[in-house]
């Protein structure tokens, strides 16, 4: 087990900012571009995922680690709706659309499996013991 002394060495921070990345890139395209209410939607979801974690790392404390990591769960889902909606709309064709989908899926568990160990941890303070699955 390894104490995490910054939300960047987390496993879960670094996909969410995968995730955004990738969302970003979809949204620079020409099509996309025009729907401005989807495009603020999608940013806003999938940033929300990696500001949430770092908010809740940086409160030092598991419950509100926690209850950060709850929103950032909620805006995973958020962003999978999202994606479904880009699918339906076509601004991203089947393959991307599993790929990503997957990618914010695994990032939900990951989420849920550090939330499932903060609950489960003796530590309340400043720093994280994580398992290094977690990081």
């Amino acid at each position: 087990m390894n104490t995490v002394k910054y939300f960047e060495d987390l496993r879960i921070w670094k996909n969410a900012r995968i995730l955004s990345k990738e969302i970003f890139q979809i949204t620079k395209r020409q099509d996309v571009m025009k729907n401005n209410r989807f495009v603020g939607q999608i940013l806003s979801a999938s940033g929300s995922v990696m500001d949430n974690i770092a908010e809740g790392f940086e409160r030092n404390g598991n419950g509100e680690f926690k209850h950060f990591l709850y929103i950032a769960k909620g805006s995973c889902g958020e962003v999978r709706s999202q994606l479904s909606r880009a699918y339906d709309y076509q601004y991203i064709n089947n393959e991307e659309y599993k790929e990503l989908l997957q990618l914010s899926l695994n990032l939900s568990v990951s989420i849920s499996n550090l939330i499932r160990h903060l609950k489960d941890s003796n530590n309340k303070g400043a720093k994280y013991k994580i398992e290094s699955a977690c990081q």
